[in-house]
C-alpha cells in the first residue's frame, strides 16, 4: 500500500483525491490546508485519518511516502521542492511550476536526491491517448504533418480570481494551453520552431494561439483560451489518414481513425471515475519498484514543454518573473 497526503483542498484536489479510491495499492493518510478547518472538512468529506494546517506538518509525518500538490501554479515550486528535500515522492499538478527555470531546479533536485517526481499530466495516461501515441508510432496514419487542438472556455473576468492574477500562475497557457502543448510533444517531440500570438488582459495571456513547426515541415496549430468557447477538441493528420478526437481530447472517451477507401476506426472507453486514477496508479507502480520517474512523463519531457510554454509566454509579454 503506498500513502499519500495531499497538500491543498480546492476543486482539483477534491476530484483527483475521489479518483485515489479507485486505485487498490493507493491510500490518502493525510491532508494540508492554509486553514486547519478546510483540511478538517476536507479529511471528513473523504475519510482521511490526519489532516494539518500547514504542509510542512504533513511533510514530517512518516506515513506519507508520496505528496500530491494541487496548490495554485505559483506554489508548486516551493511545495514540491519541500517534500522532495524531505524525501517524498511527489505527484505535483501541471504545469509543474511556472517557469522553465524553476522547472529545471525541480528535477535537478529530485535527480540528486533520487526521490520520485512526475508532472500530472494526467491525459498522458488514459488508455485512449496511449493508443492513440502507439498507432502514430506504427503509421497507422502515415507521417504526421500536423496536429490541431484547443482547450479554451469563458471565464468570468475577476482580478480577485487566480486565473487573472499573475501572481498566481494565471493565464489560458499555463491552465489550459499546457495540454494541447503537451499533446504535441508526446507526438511530434519539441519544435523547432515557435510563433505565438495572444490577447492580454491584467497581464496574463487570456488567449493564445500557438505556431509550432518542425524541421521536416510538420506543424501544429494550438490555441487556449479564457474567453473563447472552443471545441476542445484535436486532430493529428497524417500522410495516409488523420485520428479525430471528439471533445474532450484530455479525457477522451472515444476517437476514429479516418482512411481513404477504408472503413473508419471507431475506438471507445468508459471512465471509471474522472479519469485521474490512470496516473495514480502509474506513480504507485514506480513508486513500489523504487523507480524515480515515469517512463510515460519523463522529467525530461516535462522541461521540454516547460521550455516551449516559456518561450510563448515570452512572446506574448507575459512574465512570472
Amino acid at each position: 500500500m503506498t500513502k499519500w497526503g495531499v497538500v491543498a483542498t480546492g476543486k482539483i484536489a477534491d476530484i483527483v483525491t475521489s479518483d485515489m479510491a479507485l486505485v487498490p495499492d493507493a491510500e490518502v493518510v493525510a491532508v494540508s490546508s492554509r486553514s486547519t478547518p478546510k483540511a478538517e472538512e476536507f479529511a471528513r468529506k473523504h475519510g482521511i485519518p490526519r489532516f494539518y494546517g500547514d504542509y510542512h506538518d504533513m511533510l514530517a509525518d512518516p506515513d506519507v511516502e508520496v505528496v500530491y500538490v494541487a496548490t495554485p501554479h505559483s506554489s508548486h515550486y516551493i511545495v514540491a521542492r519541500n517534500a522532495l528535500l524531505a524525501g517524498k515522492a511527489v505527484l505535483c499538478e501541471k504545469p509543474i511550476t511556472v517557469t522553465l527555470k524553476d522547472a529545471e531546479r525541480l528535477v535537478e533536485l529530485a535527480r540528486k536526491q533520487k526521490v520520485f517526481l512526475m508532472e500530472a499530466m494526467w491525459t498522458r495516461f488514459n488508455p485512449l491517448v496511449k493508443r492513440v501515441r502507439e498507432l502514430v508510432a506504427e503509421g497507422a496514419v502515415g507521417s504526421i504533418r500536423s496536429v490541431h487542438a484547443d482547450f479554451g472556455g469563458p471565464s468570468a473576468h475577476d482580478p480577485a480570481h487566480w486565473l487573472w492574477d499573475p501572481a498566481a500562475g494565471g493565464g489560458s497557457l499555463l491552465d489550459l494551453g499546457v495540454y494541447p502543448v503537451s499533446f504535441t510533444h508526446m507526438l511530434l517531440g519539441a519544435p523547432e520552431s515557435i510563433a505565438a500570438h495572444g490577447t492580454l488582459i491584467d497581464g496574463v495571456d487570456a488567449e493564445a494561439a500557438l505556431l509550432l513547426r518542425y524541421q521536416n515541415g510538420s506543424f501544429a496549430q494550438l490555441s487556449s483560451s479564457l474567453v473563447g468557447y472552443y471545441s476542445k477538441a484535436a486532430t493529428v493528420v497524417g500522410t495516409a489518414g488523420r485520428i479525430e478526437i471528439p471533445p474532450l481530447f484530455y479525457r477522451p472517451t472515444e476517437f476514429t481513425v479516418v482512411r481513404p477507401d477504408r472503413p473508419d476506426e471507431k475506438h471507445s472507453l468508459e471512465i471509471q471515475g474522472h479519469g485521474y486514477h490512470y496516473q495514480i496508479a502509474e506513480v504507485v507502480k514506480r513508486v513500489q519498484a523504487g523507480q524515480t520517474e515515469s517512463p510515460d512523463m519523463p522529467l525530461d519531457e516535462t522541461l521540454a514543454v516547460m521550455r516551449t510554454l516559456d518561450e510563448a509566454l515570452d512572446q506574448l509579454g507575459v512574465s512570472y518573473r
